[in-house]
């Protein structure tokens, strides 16, 4: 057996760097670590709790809203708040806009130009893959770098800026709409969906909406796949048979995306052995067995301790190791669709399990859902009612605020003592998916992934498969070890 560090990952938001150890050209066992430790949660030990709302965003500037999303959920249910309607729409519709255009930019940015390597040369799609997703130099970015920017001057409207908004408050949304700006928006939103609809999936975002099955998958992306990048995407996944890569659990969590009223578009829940179940918050622990961290048992996030021991015995990275009642879970948009109960993806994952090619497909499925629900907020804001109530003192609290980022499951949980954070700890979606081994030696989500894999063990760089698998659960390291 040989052992090989690969990293610095490039195309990663931060740091990671993982260890294989390979045996007759397979990995065998996989170690990743997360080695940019920051120390947000022990800077906010002693702030004000409406001080979170400054300081969270500033833990990644390519989910920042996610973070102040989180952070003012758990202070409107310590505070018992519910936002106007006009708050909860447009709190909506600014995460919404951030979490879209992360799928898009993983897509177009972090995934497709590793189909454009040196590796593929002998592959039939190769030149038309080189010259759309080449990196720096193919046509797709050029095609989808002025539509994202475009697109996030909806950040302007709904929320003053990007990153780094306080717009998002406990009490609701700080920046009302005028009509005017409704209507601009209206226009941005129509110019995003033209591009997904001519450029990204070549048909209407309703039909891809409606796909039910890997067979409905495939034979739509057959006359699409030499004229829109998804298709494409599709194509170069069957043939490289991405579909039976980079299974981990097929366990999934999700804490619910995008409350209107009492119902969420993407509903929350535990997918376990082919069941969905309740979602038990008060079983997550956080295991420190394998982590730079003190402690020497794994405690509940309201409980939890970041403590910094970097000398510590046998341990390898930064990550912490959640659990939910003791099993390894896996989070993000495929995640999200299996719980809410898309037939895609449950079609995919129930044929393959869990893959490079379902956790892609549910992310352009995210497009497809989330745009029209986006129109649909948009509609029903009332310029003129009220956007945000005031908040008040706050003395004594312990909440929790779960909501979904685009790379999956992300909780603040907060501990306030007379009027001051005594505790504030945070499990963020690359938390979960790449977390170490716990006190019992299991592996985390990304660790299973890649054990199975084929590589040449007298290959420098990375393995091809290897780089997809990873890139394939879009790390946010930022937010991993925040």
């Amino acid at each position: 057996m040989s052992r090989r560090i690969i990293g610095p990952f490039n195309r990663v938001e931060g740091d990671l760097a993982i260890t294989l150890d390979t045996e007759d050209g397979r990995v065998r066992a996989a170690y990743v670590n997360s080695p940019m430790y920051r120390g947000f949660e022990q800077i906010l030990v002693g702030k004000n709790p409406l001080d979170a709302l400054v300081y969270v965003p500033r833990i990644c500037g390519i989910c920042s809203v996610a973070q102040s999303a989180a952070a003012a959920q758990a202070l409107a249910t310590g505070m018992g708040l519910q936002a106007p309607q006009n708050g909860r729409l447009a709190a909506n519709l600014t995460l919404a806009a951030e979490n879209l255009a992360d799928h898009l930019s993983h897509f177009y940015l972090f995934f497709m130009p590793d189909f454009a390597r040196e590796g593929y040369r002998n592959r039939p799609w190769f030149t038309d893959a080189e010259a759309r997703f080449k990196a720096v130099c193919g046509s797709a970015s050029a095609d989808m770098l002025p539509v994202r920017a475009r697109f996030m001057n909806i950040m302007g409207y709904l929320a003053g800026k990007w990153p780094h908004t306080l717009a998002v408050q406990p009490g609701g949304s700080s920046r009302p709409l005028e009509m005017a700006e409704k209507l601009r928006l209206k226009l941005l939103l129509a110019e995003f969906r033209s591009f997904l609809e001519n450029t990204l999936f070549g048909d209407k975002l309703a039909a891809v909406a409606a796909l039910d099955s890997e067979a409905a998958l495939m034979a739509w992306m057959e006359p699409r796949m030499h004229r829109a990048d998804f298709p494409r995407f599709l194509n170069i996944a069957r043939d490289l048979e991405l579909q039976r890569v980079g299974r981990a659990t097929d366990r999934f969590i999700s804490y619910g995306a995008y409350t209107a009223e009492s119902t969420a578009l993407f509903a929350a829940g535990l997918w376990s052995e082919c069941k969905l179940h309740n979602l038990d918050i008060g079983a997550i622990r956080e295991d420190v067995a394998r982590s730079w961290m003190a402690g020497d048992s794994a405690l509940a996030p309201d409980v939890g301790l970041t403590l910094p021991q970097p000398d510590k015995q046998d341990a390898y990275s930064w990550c912490k190791a959640p659990r939910l009642a003791g099993q390894v879970v896996e989070t993000g948009a495929l995640a999200r669709q299996m719980v809410a109960g898309h037939p895609l993806l449950r079609d995919l994952v129930g044929r393959h399990g869990a893959s490079v090619t379902a956790r892609v497909v549910a992310r352009m499925l995210e497009l497809a859902l989330v745009l029209p629900a986006m129109e649909s907020w948009l509609h029903q804001i009332q310029p003129g009612a009220p956007f945000c109530l005031p908040v008040g003192d706050i003395e004594e609290m312990r909440c929790v605020g779960l909501i979904e980022a685009a790379r999956g499951a992300l909780g603040h949980w907060l501990d306030v003592r007379q009027g001051k954070i005594v505790n504030y700890q945070i499990i963020a979606p690359t938390t979960w998916n790449f977390s170490p081994r716990d006190e019992a030696g299991e592996p985390g989500a990304l660790e299973q992934a890649l054990v199975g894999l084929e590589v040449d063990e007298n290959e420098n760089s990375a393995p091809l498969a290897v780089q997809h698998v990873v890139r394939s659960f879009d790390p946010c390291m930022v937010c991993t070890v925040h």
